[in-house]
């Protein structure tokens, strides 16, 4: 079974998403047959690079909102995000354009290494309030994942990795991907957002089904 994730790397449902379908997967019984995969989709790809600002404050400008209550609605998530495991700390996110990040994943899929990529992305921008934009931190990220580093740095400089992460966010456009985390089984059943793990269990009982 193949299980296509659309996913960015500072949406924080995504992580906690992810999170929820890893849980799952641990429950079922069939999970050594499961093939994940995620796919680039960009929530705002003219995001700065590298800006140094707060999170708090860009949510609130957004959304036209006092920056306390925008802290408020972090601080939700983040209790969300506790609820499985994870430990975000908004107050150190580092807002970013995930152009680049998109690309290091993209490179890690050709080398195997693609899950342990998006999961060390995300971990280092909601948890250790890393620069997911900056070169020389996607290099060190792709070293932990077990990548070449020289190769690392080449491919965060090759079209051909950018041309993927296009294509990536034009297939989810064709089959109606309108937010993140998509989560789509077999090309047949969808999961959309960071729903319950019995949510995900279903959906690879139904797959199998319908198989």
């Amino acid at each position: 079974m193949k299980i296509e994730v659309w996913s960015d790397i500072v949406c924080p449902f995504c992580y906690i998403g992810k999170r929820r379908l890893d849980q799952a997967l641990e429950k079922w019984e069939n999970k050594e047959e499961v093939e994940v995969e995620f796919k680039s989709f960009q929530l705002d790809p003219n995001a700065t690079r590298g800006e140094r600002g707060s999170i708090h404050q860009q949510l609130a400008t957004k959304y036209n909102m006092p920056v306390a209550q925008a802290k408020g609605m972090n601080s939700q998530v983040a209790e969300q995000a506790k609820q499985v495991g994870l430990d975000y700390d908004f107050d150190q996110v580092i807002p970013a354009n995930t152009a680049a990040s998109h690309q290091l994943s993209q490179y890690a899929k050709t080398e195997g290494k693609m899950v342990e990529v998006m999961e060390l992305l995300m971990k280092a921008y909601f948890i250790e309030g890393k620069d997911v934009s900056d070169t020389d931190t996607l290099v060190e990220i792709g070293k932990e994942a077990g990548l070449d580093p020289k190769k690392v740095r080449k491919a965060l400089e090759s079209d051909a990795y950018k041309s993927d992460v296009v294509r990536d966010q034009q297939d989810g456009s064709t089959i109606g991907v309108q937010g993140v985390p998509f989560f789509l089984f077999n090309r047949k059943f969808a999961v959309s957002g960071a729903q319950p793990e019995e949510a995900f269990l279903q959906a690879l009982d139904k797959a199998v089904s319908e198989s």
